[in-house]
């Protein structure tokens, strides 16, 4: 008994280090975000958090015990699905209904299509197999490294695919974070106000790294870049419904029935904060102070998952899930555009 309580106190205190380790580089972070140089580019802290901790992580990652990482994997994981959820704050569901059928249009556009099409390229071009064409391609589609586990749970894959899953998500959507801004700075893309950010939430792999794209540009479009990522969001339970309901019909050995289908709660406490501040329930200078503390924990989430990635991750995906995840990072911005110049 004594042994048990003592290491459930110990992975608390590792969990504890680990969080607070995260929290003071955020906080560092943030400070930097201030410095002239860097405020004059409207370079958001979720960006800086991202880049620092991919740099600790990669060379420097031996200065912190190890023990501390499961803190981190706390704050990748747990924590980033809080911050997301009390972005809902900053929503309410009049600017929802202005946003109205274009985003939906789009979020349903995107998911399909590109869920479909991957995993067509990935099977039939690339000679992958379904299990890592299928997590690759939903990975893309809907909602990044929640998606693929998520796929994972239904086609029951082995968890090395996963990874190399997971690994191009992070390098595509990474690179989607930080480029959508930049070509929106220069005049290259051709969409300002509701457009752009419906293109931004269509377009982009994670929640956090819309919010992160999207706070680089303004508030109003980071508000419409979420509603439309969180619309994709939603859409991961029916597209898991359909996915298990045709293995089952194509392979008697997997039961897609009795599969357990996670359910993005996350998403749900987005919506019913948006409703609690649609109602007006809550003071305004209570209001902001929740928005900065939600946007601190934005910057630990985007840090951790910076100190967790690895760049030997991306060089063991190897070269076809790499060629189809480049492929579909190129038809996300593709079929986005179009669905956005058509809705518009």
């Amino acid at each position: 008994m004594n042994t048990v309580a003592t290491t459930s106190e110990t992975i608390w205190r590792d969990r504890g280090n680990g969080l607070l380790f995260v929290g003071l580089m955020a906080f560092a972070v943030f400070q930097l975000a201030q410095l002239a140089p860097i405020k004059a580019l409207s370079i958001s802290p979720l960006v800086l958090g991202i880049v620092c901790g991919m740099l600790y992580g990669n060379l420097l990652r031996g200065t912190m015990p190890a023990e501390w990482g499961v803190g981190v994997h706390f704050a990748a994981r747990r924590l980033l699905r809080i911050a997301v959820a009390l972005y809902g704050l900053n929503i309410s569901i009049q600017q929802i209904i202005d946003v109205g059928a274009p985003g939906v249009v789009v979020s349903i556009g995107v998911a399909v299509g590109v869920l479909g099409l991957g995993t067509w390229l990935g099977t039939r071009w690339l000679r992958l197999d379904r299990d890592t064409a299928m997590l690759t391609a939903a990975g893309s589609a809907i909602c990044g490294a929640a998606a693929v586990l998520a796929f994972e749970s239904t086609l029951r894959s082995v968890p090395h695919k996963s990874a190399v899953a997971v690994a191009t998500v992070v390098l595509f959507g990474t690179i989607s974070m930080f480029l959508y801004p930049v070509l929106y700075g220069v005049g290259w893309l051709p969409f300002d106000g509701t457009a752009l950010g419906i293109f931004l939430g269509g377009s982009i792999h994670e929640v956090a790294q819309v919010v992160a794209a999207a706070s680089n540009i303004d508030p109003a479009t980071t508000e419409v870049a979420t509603i439309v990522k969180m619309t994709r969001v939603a859409l991961l339970v029916p597209l898991l419904l359909v996915i298990g309901l045709w293995l089952q019909r194509r392979d008697a050995s997997l039961t897609g029935n009795k599969a357990k289908l996670p359910v993005p709660w996350f998403a749900i406490w987005f919506l019913i904060f948006a409703i609690v501040n649609s109602l007006g329930v809550i003071p305004e200078s209570t209001l902001e102070m929740l928005r900065a503390f939600d946007i601190f924990l934005l910057t630990m989430a985007m840090t951790a998952l910076g100190i967790e990635t690895r760049f030997a991750q991306m060089r063991a995906a190897g070269p076809r899930v790499l060629a189809l995840a480049a492929v579909l990072f190129v038809v996300l911005f593709g079929l986005t555009s179009g669905l956005v110049m058509l809705v518009s």
